[in-house]
Order: structure tokens, then C-alpha cells, then sequence
């Protein structure tokens, strides 16, 4: 019966670290203001454009 006890603990500290994890990663997503938001998209889309057109020549 001790294993299982041992297993549970494990899932539940697994479990809390992924939910750490996540949140983490919504807070660093959430603190861009939408301006920068924008800029990074107008970037990510140049460079994808750049590089398609890199493919085709």
C-alpha cells in the first residue's frame, strides 16, 4: 500500500509543477502590450515573406 501513497505524491507534485509552468508562461504572454504584439506579428511576418520569396527565386 506504501507504493501507491508514493505514486500519488508524485502525480500531485507532478501535476502542481506543470500548473506552475503554465502559468508562468501566460503571465510572460499577457505582459505585452498590444502595440508590441503587433510589431512582433508585422516582423514574424516580413521574415516569413522574406524567406518565401528566398524559396521561390
Amino acid at each position: 500500500m506504501r507504493w501507491w501513497k508514493i505514486l500519488g505524491l508524485a502525480a500531485f507534485a507532478g501535476v502542481a509543477a506543470s500548473g506552475a509552468v503554465i502559468v508562468r508562461a501566460e503571465r510572460r504572454r499577457r505582459a505585452y502590450t498590444p502595440e508590441e504584439i503587433r510589431d512582433r506579428l508585422r516582423t514574424r511576418l516580413a521574415e516569413a515573406s522574406a524567406a518565401e520569396s528566398g524559396r521561390t527565386s
